[in-house]
């Protein structure tokens, strides 16, 4: 009778300092988040469930900025790389910390593809290539944002052809934090011309509870038997390649960090992993896509998705930055898991296709579900 009593209790306090917590930070950080950017007001919004936990999301480029769930001792972990204020994500102009990607995410070659006998000549920003949707993407538009609920946010974004892409569209996004402590994204768009859409979310994880760690311990699953591999461009052309027997077999848990500097065609391409990985769920959103899990925190996330592909990117590029609470992210510090369609399939007709045409809508939904181990 001691122990439930006890454990009740124990409980009861956890859920209080997380809820104190939680008003805290809305109350400290939400004037940092309150600007005008492009005419347009930014803000920041926190979605929680009834265990303490929460996600804070800025309209500005649709980013999360902190999603904060229990370790294997109950302690609200903040598990996003990301920023303290509005003004150092603008300022960040590459950067696309937690960012909503579109209008194509990943990279379309020589910034063109043709529909209906047009060519449509993109922004490019990564080497010829145009990078997920140029220079100005969605990662730097102001969304109109609705909270519908305490764990709901609807964003809404009309692109009047940003970066060059034909026609207009209208992008609607749910964050959705749930009981079981899941991020869901529902991504939906309608087009006035026929256009490619390829949208995703571009958190930056790491699940061990000290941002300023590395992730090569971070222990990494994909369901994938194929990736797309690329040349030194980070430029895919419509080819598969079977992971067994290389670096990017990750049909079973292992360390980030186990093979990433092996001598290898592909790693040097990418600086390390930076690829889409073909998935063999079948599109199936319940069926797990892949999972990173720290021994530290003994934090696991499970991705799932409807999409076909997924690019796995451990931080190659990213250099020592100040992020939230003045912490130095490292170079490597992070595990990027972008579901999304495959790279370049404007131009690949071999790839699944991302053509939408007017009349019809775009529909995908990626959820990162949190939980210990």
């Amino acid at each position: 009778m001691k122990k439930s009593i006890y454990a009740i209790a124990a409980t009861a306090v956890l859920a209080l300092a997380a809820c104190t917590a939680t008003g805290e930070n809305n109350e400290g950080r939400a004037k940092a988040f309150e600007s005008t950017v492009d005419g347009k007001a930014t803000a920041l919004y926190t979605l929680k469930n009834a265990s303490g936990a929460y996600v804070e999301i800025t309209n500005y480029g649709g980013r999360i900025v902190s999603i904060n769930v229990p370790d294997k001792d109950g302690k609200l972990t903040d598990v996003v790389l990301g920023y303290d204020n509005i003004d150092t994500y603008v300022a960040d102009k590459p950067g696309n910390f937690g960012a909503l990607i579109g209008r194509y995410g990943n990279r379309i070659e020589n910034g063109q593809f043709v529909v209906d006998g047009d060519t449509a000549k993109l922004e490019v920003n990564n080497y010829t290539h145009t990078l997920h949707g140029g220079p100005v993407g969605y990662h730097h538009s102001v969304w109109d944002a609705k909270q519908l609920s305490d764990s709901t946010l609807e964003l809404k974004l009309e692109d009047k052809s940003i970066g060059g892409f034909p026609g207009t569209v209208n992008v609607k996004v749910l964050y959705t934090f749930t009981a079981d402590n899941a991020v869901r994204i529902d991504y939906e768009a309608t087009t006035d011309k026929a256009t490619h859409i390829n949208l995703t979310n571009h958190s930056y994880f790491n699940l061990n509870g000290d941002l300023s760690k590395d992730v090569l311990d971070q222990e990494v699953m994909i369901a994938a038997d194929s990736i797309t591999p690329i040349d030194s461009t980070f430029m895919t052309h419509g080819t598969m390649m079977a992971v067994e027997g290389t670096p990017f077999d990750f049909r079973q848990a292992k360390p980030v960090g186990q093979d990433i500097e092996k001598d290898d065609e592909q790693l040097k391409n990418g600086k390390g992993y930076d690829h889409n990985f073909v998935l063999n769920t079948g599109r199936d959103l319940n069926k797990v896509s892949a999972t990173v899990y720290s021994k530290t925190t003994g934090i696991l996330m499970e991705v799932f998705t409807t999409e076909p592909g997924l690019q796995f990117y451990v931080g190659n590029f990213l250099e020592p930055t100040k992020g939230k609470g003045g912490v130095v992210y490292p170079y490597r510090g992070t595990v990027v898991m972008e579901t999304q369609h495959y790279p370049n399939t404007p131009n690949q007709p071999e790839y699944p296709s991302t053509l939408v045409k007017p009349g019809e809508t775009y529909r995908s939904t990626c959820i990162y579900k949190f939980s210990t181990k």
